[in-house]
């Protein structure tokens, strides 16, 4: 949605509506009765937390990093970096950690927007057909963050209503992950009743009753209810034409931010302007802290072990893709090892940023935080998981894989089909696998590792990076943040370990 009006709505939310941190200093009050009077007025607000969203704290560069160095896929690159982020990676951090109370707050300025839509939403006289989808779209985006933050924190003060009185959340408790969950999957429910099917010029930047149910199949995976996961995922399969899903031929251009608004493979994405500079919104640092310190103008912060590129096979285009282990720098190629950090980087965010500062910072990119391949990917895990290997999960698979296969317009060999004969559990392990390099470095790995409990091998001395600290008695949770519970001691105790 390449508009000002994202980042408007944004300073709007953010100067009148937002009560932002768990603390006693709210950004500002507003009774929705007396700011909300129109559907337009309801739409500005939900547009401000997609504004939010695409921010500097969150899918700018802190939330977003932070579920990376989690992750197996990524390391620290430059051990120069604030020592806040060499924690997240090493499983060292405390609850003093700024990253991850950067983001925290953040978060529930999402939420606050969200909600405060939501309300002004209900107290205006307008049809429930009409504006039903727009409130929808707000509990959408309540849910989708509260996905990220119970996944992240565990549990966590769930706030669901307009806050009017910043002393209401100074007593707040944490709320148990069940119940998170249930409210997650009640507004996704509603927003799949009511959201349209496609969204004016088709934008994937605001969700439709697909992208509810797409994050409905994840919900339901996370949680380990696999029918009801592959439920979801069948009807976002079968209904593809509907909401104009395709697999992307060429996956070279899911991540070519100049033609991101016609990639019809996007289900939900996160939608960054062109060099609009207006603080945290809207301002995009994956490229340069994806980037090669020496030859792009790169920080080379996140970046991946040499074993998680020698662990994949040269022959999946992929990996290309997703790799950058050779620049062409004054027209002489340079070799990864020629490097600042003499490991490929990832090229994803940083190879082709669209109208991007030199360093790829303020770039154009639309950050996918969900695709179509995703689904297919789902239904096969879910399915597998209920009727172990069938023609139909592997049929899936297959459809990715074959998409792989697809060297810019060059058919390959390589990756095979996936045939019948696999265990369930031998089956269950490839998918993980796939999944890892589908959606490589796009921040989705921790959160496997997370739900599949992977963390001992995946950082084990023979995993892609080995992490002696890593501790599964604590470091699935992230810490809240020390001063949110010495202003409300409520929130304690802190997760187990911090």
């Amino acid at each position: 949605m390449k508009t000002h009006k994202i980042i408007i709505a944004y300073l709007i939310i953010l100067g009148m509506t937002g009560c932002a941190d768990l603390e006693e200093k709210p950004v500002g009050l507003l009774a929705p009765e007396t700011f909300f009077s129109t559907k337009k007025d309801v739409e500005t607000a939900v547009l401000g937390t997609y504004g939010l969203i695409a921010s500097e704290p969150l899918y700018g560069r802190q939330f977003v990093s932070a579920l990376n160095l989690r992750s197996d896929m990524v390391d620290i690159g430059n051990r120069s970096t604030a020592a806040e982020r060499i924690q997240v990676n090493d499983f060292t951090m405390d609850s003093n950690n700024g990253m991850v109370r950067t983001f925290w707050q953040t978060w529930y300025q999402v939420i606050s927007a969200a909600n405060a839509a939501e309300s002004g939403g209900m107290n205006i006289d307008i049809p429930e057909a009409e504006i039903n989808p727009i409130i929808g779209e707000a509990r959408f985006v309540r849910a989708f963050s509260y996905f990220h933050l119970v996944q992240v924190f565990g549990p966590v003060p769930l706030i669901d209503f307009f806050v009017t009185d910043p002393n209401s959340v100074k007593t707040l408790q944490r709320t148990d992950e069940a119940t998170i969950y249930a409210k997650i999957i009640s507004d996704l429910q509603f927003a799949k009743q009511w959201l349209p099917d496609r969204q004016t010029n088709n934008t994937r930047s605001r969700p439709t009753k697909g992208t509810a149910a797409s994050f409905l199949a994840s919900v339901y995976l996370t949680r380990g209810e696999y029918q009801n996961a592959y439920n979801e995922a069948k009807y976002v399969i079968d209904n593809k034409a509907v909401f104009d899903y395709i697999l992307e031929p060429d996956f070279q251009n899911l991540f070519r931010a100049p033609i991101a608004n016609t990639i019809k493979e996007s289900i939900f994405t996160v939608d960054f302007l062109a060099k609009r500079n207006v603080g945290n919104a809207n301002d995009d640092l994956m490229g340069p802290m994806t980037g090669v310190l020496n030859y792009q103008a790169g920080f080379g912060v996140l970046v991946p072990s040499l074993k998680a590129y020698q662990d994949w096979d040269s022959r999946d285009y992929r990996r290309k893709v997703s790799f950058e282990d050779t620049l062409l720098v004054n027209g002489v190629k340079q070799p990864y090892t020629n490097f600042t950090t003499p490991r490929p980087h990832i090229a994803k965010w940083r190879r082709f940023p669209g109208d991007a500062n030199a360093d790829g910072r303020y770039s154009d990119n639309n950050y996918p935080a969900f695709r179509y391949a995703e689904v297919l990917l789902i239904a096969a895990e879910a399915l597998t998981e209920v009727s172990g290997p069938t023609a139909e999960a592997l049929g899936y698979i297959n459809e990715v894989r074959g998409r792989a296969r697809n060297w810019a317009g060059t058919t390959k060999t390589f990756l095979d089909n996936v045939v019948i004969g696999l265990t369930k559990d031998e089956l269950i392990t490839l998918i993980l696998v796939d999944r890892r390099l589908e959606l490589a470095f796009e921040f989705k790995r921790w959160y496997d590792i997370k739900r599949r409990n992977l963390g001992v091998a995946a950082f084990g001395p023979n995993g892609l990076e080995p992490r002696t600290a890593f501790d599964p008695n604590r470091d699935y949770l992230m810490p809240l943040p020390a001063v949110d519970l010495d202003i409300n001691p409520n929130l304690l105790p802190n997760n187990p370990g911090y």
